[in-house]
């Protein structure tokens, strides 16, 4: 009986050991990977009139780049385009565009779109404006909300990934 009771706790330690050296092999690797991750990147906005908003363009995280919605707006002039749904998308899409430049990207970089429309009815109208920007087809979440910032018919937002 003694043999048995021995060799199990000389069994349940060598168990225990394994598990203990497992576990922290496990962590070092862990902290490794946390250490090659590049904490958030703020970037400054590239437009004058949007320096003291309280948000980001777009923020990086690694590789990952994650864009601040855009309306139809004309940064030049500060108001939203003129010519309805197509004309707004448009203009949201070239905004993209300008801030994705700014970091050497183009829409071609870009694997996921949310698009908010102020009217659902707008879809079909939205839809043949966007598949001319994006005709890679990223990933993306359409809906419907009333009363979108500025009285705009659309926001897009999106996430590019870069070299």
């Amino acid at each position: 009986m003694k043999c048995l009771n021995y060799r199990y706790w000389l069994g349940l330690g060598v168990f225990f050991l394994l598990i203990g050296c497992c576990c922290a092999t496990g962590s070092e690797e862990n902290s490794a990977i946390q250490e090659e991750q590049s904490p958030p990147i703020f970037h400054p906005t590239h437009e004058p009139s949007k320096v003291n908003a309280p948000y980001s363009d777009i923020v990086q995280v690694d590789n990952l780049y994650f864009l601040a919605g855009q309306i139809g707006k004309d940064h030049t002039k500060g108001t939203l385009v003129e010519g309805g749904i197509e004309a707004e998308t448009r203009q949201c899409l070239e905004n993209i565009k300008a801030v994705l430049a700014q970091h050497d990207m183009t829409m071609a970089n870009v694997v996921k779109v949310l698009v908010i429309l102020d009217d659902i009815n707008d879809f079909a109208a939205f839809n043949e404006v966007y598949k001319t920007y994006l005709p890679q087809k990223p990933a993306r979440t359409t809906f419907a909300a009333e009363a979108l910032a500025a009285g705009a018919k659309i926001e897009i937002e999106v996430v590019a990934v870069g070299d």
